[in-house]
């Protein structure tokens, strides 16, 4: 597919480093790292994989310059001690013998730092917290400032020991060298302050003091928030005269955008679409005539192409959607496009594991994200016969890994359709991303022929027992919950009813006016699904009231959404209702409870209940009763163990290989 995709696979030579395409791996931290800082294996097992998978420059996640007062994350890579030399010697060794360049990436966390981990105070340019609500930060004395831009430069000179191609400078995302750069942050009055050329100063130290460290023939990257995308931040207009200031040194540009408050645009929210922001790099490109590097939720190809064909960017850089598909590039190039596991830009096992809970990285589409299709290498080793009842991602997944190690596996699904809650949800505008998902399951899953699916098909015992199982799963997901509140069963998804839950809003989702102004909206329920009701209907001008029964809306969730949804509340003035509980509906209205003990009516012309889902298990019983006594083993997976998300089913449809090797199949 070189031909048709001939931009991408364009070699491009910065310096003396030469790419073999114009993919490049992003930066993203997994909290892979040891606790003492240094690479682990799991780390270099993760950076092979996409190394493997044909991505022409890796960018490692950022490592500390300067720790522990510099640190960010919870097991944040090291790089300012030459103990850290060795294991980062070798991943760079791994990674090369598969053609790719590998750079890391060098950071100052500065006030994105937390006392708890580092034992002291963060400190930044000014006394002005990273985000609402975090630490207040000590301002650098000057001596301070110079001695961390001779930190930066150490590690550069290290980075180069080690075997990496290049390092990227971290000047954006609200860390050190962003905090000098936004007037939101940099409140000083000296040298490091002020104007725009002051307020670069230190961002050109740095960079002066890397090239002055690695010499005139290695490619520094330095990573920019081109607009800050929050009030009194710096805008695009106002990066492109700044990069005036340090620009010399730089040979490439990744042009990203936003802050710690504007989180939904620096790691894109879902309903971004792909290349978004391409108008940036193509600003930075133009003003300064140096390459630049484009991201955001970049997973079509065709976009990708266009983005190089246009000249908006040299490079497209992919963070997310490598971790959900290590092999990208190879399938693209290869003719196996219809193959690629796309990102779904849900930010859970990424963002929302990593930044939200301090675990370590996981993926929502793809469960393996450190030893990729290595699962495939087992073969059973007895005939096996599988039964899975639910054609759901879990489902899906669950059978397509059976059928894949060469089980004889049967998938059953009552609709006509494949894909379950996942492709319901993705009717949804704002959530159409979601259906990639189930579609690559779905092609996957036909490419099986010891894969056997019967849809239309209701499972019954006698059925599974005509299939001769060895283990059947059971999949058959969830459905909304609708507990006994006065006049809820009465009203709910009626055909003349103004009640409904997600599902029947996605029925009638096309009969909704484009104009909803002067109307009312109340939603029952404050989660996922509370808001996703809530951010299709605002946009339309319908006045909305959110009732939920908890101190918060949208408790759980990862912090990039959790920001862009409160975002859109405080845009729409959603009126919110916390700590209220629901004690009666009728067709026009809910009649709640306030925290204050009144009874207070919410009118609508369209109500919503979306109380969260609960799980279905029609047929487990019986079947458990069926084959109580026999060696057949029955698990139960994703959301009819219990509602949750498509993490946890993805991951324990994968699991189905523990269960073979369990009975010795494998």
């Amino acid at each position: 597919m070189r031909n048709k995709y001939q931009h991408i696979f364009e070699p491009m030579t910065i310096r003396r480093m030469t790419m073999k395409n114009r993919i490049v791996m992003t930066p993203m931290g997994t909290n892979f790292g040891e606790q003492n800082g240094e690479m682990s294996f799991l780390h270099i097992n993760y950076y092979e994989q996409r190394a493997k998978g044909g991505t022409g420059l890796l960018i490692v996640e950022n490592a500390s310059v300067s720790s522990p007062q510099g640190s960010n994350g919870t097991t944040q890579l090291r790089i300012d001690l030459d103990n850290y030399i060795p294991r980062l010697y070798k991943l760079c060794e791994n990674v090369h013998k598969h053609g790719a360049c590998i750079a890391i990436q060098l950071n100052h966390a500065g006030t994105s730092a937390m006392s708890s981990r580092i034992g002291m105070q963060p400190v930044s340019a000014s006394d002005v917290p990273s985000k609402a609500g975090g630490e207040i930060p000590r301002p650098l004395e000057k001596e301070e400032i110079y001695e961390i831009v001779k930190k930066y430069g150490e590690a550069a000179k290290r980075a180069q020991i080690c075997g990496f191609d290049a390092v990227e400078i971290h000047a954006g995302h609200s860390y050190l060298i962003s905090q000098f750069l936004s007037p939101t942050m940099n409140k000083r009055t000296d040298e490091f302050g002020g104007s725009p050329e002051n307020r670069a100063r230190f961002a050109r130290l740095v960079i002066e003091e890397v090239r002055r460290q690695v010499g005139p023939f290695y490619p520094i990257f330095v990573r920019i928030s081109a607009d800050e995308m929050v009030e009194g931040g710096n805008t695009l207009d106002d990066t492109l005269e700044y990069l005036q200031y340090f620009e010399k040194e730089v040979d490439v540009f990744d042009v990203s955008c936003g802050l710690n408050g504007s989180i939904q645009y620096q790691i894109d929210a879902n309903y971004l679409p792909d290349g978004w922001r391409s108008y940036m790099a193509k600003a930075v490109k133009e003003k300064y005539n140096k390459p630049c590097m484009t991201v955001g939720n970049i997973r079509d190809p065709k976009v990708a192409e266009d983005i190089l064909a246009r000249g908006d960017a040299d490079l497209i850089g992919m963070g997310r959607g490598l971790i959900a598909e290590p092999e990208w590039v190879n399938k693209v190039e290869f003719g196996n496009e219809c193959d690629l596991r796309k990102c779904i830009s849900c930010n859970i096992g990424c963002a929302g594991h990593r930044i939200g809970l301090n675990q370590p990285m996981r993926c929502t589409v793809n469960p393996a994200i450190n030893s990729g299709e290595d699962y495939m290498k087992h073969k059973i080793n007895k005939p096996c016969n599988v039964v899975v009842i639910g054609g759901g991602t879990a489902g899906l997944e669950a059978a397509c890994t059976a059928a894949e190690v060469g089980c004889t596996t049967f998938l059953i699904e009552k609709k006509p359709e494949l894909g379950g809650l996942a492709s319901v949800i993705s009717k949804i505008p704002d959530k159409k991303r979601l259906a990639d998902f189930p579609e690559y399951l779905k092609h996957r899953a036909s490419k099986l022929h010891n894969l056997f699916i019967f849809t239309n098909t209701s499972a019954t015992v006698d059925l599974v027992k005509n299939l001769n199982p060895d283990i059947i799963v059971n999949a058959t997901g969830s459905v909304p919950t609708l507990p006994p509140i006065k006049g809820l069963h009465d009203y709910v998804d009626q055909d003349d009813s103004n009640v409904a839950t997600v599902l029947k809003m996605i029925d009638r989702i096309n009969d909704y006016p484009d104009n909803l102004e002067g109307k009312k909206v109340a939603i029952i329920g404050g989660g996922a699904v509370g808001l996703d009701v809530m951010e299709f209907f605002t946009p339309k001008g319908a006045e909305v009231t959110m009732v939920e029964m908890l101190p918060m809306i949208g408790n759980g969730l990862d912090p990039v959404t959790k920001c862009d949804t409160t975002a859109k509340m405080k845009k729409y003035n959603v009126r919110q209702m916390t700590n209220t509980a629901l004690q009666e509906v009728t067709n026009d209205k809910f009649i709640v409870k306030t925290p204050e003990g009144n009874i207070e009516d919410v009118p609508f012309d369209y109500g919503f209940i979306c109380l969260g889902m609960r799980a279905n298990t029609p047929v487990l019983s019986e079947l458990e009763d069926a084959f109580a006594d026999t060696n057949v083993e029955i698990v139960n997976i994703g959301d009819s163990k219990r509602a949750r998300r498509i993490i946890e089913g993805t991951e324990e449809g994968r699991n189905i290989l523990s269960v073979l090797a369990r009975h010795n199949f494998l």
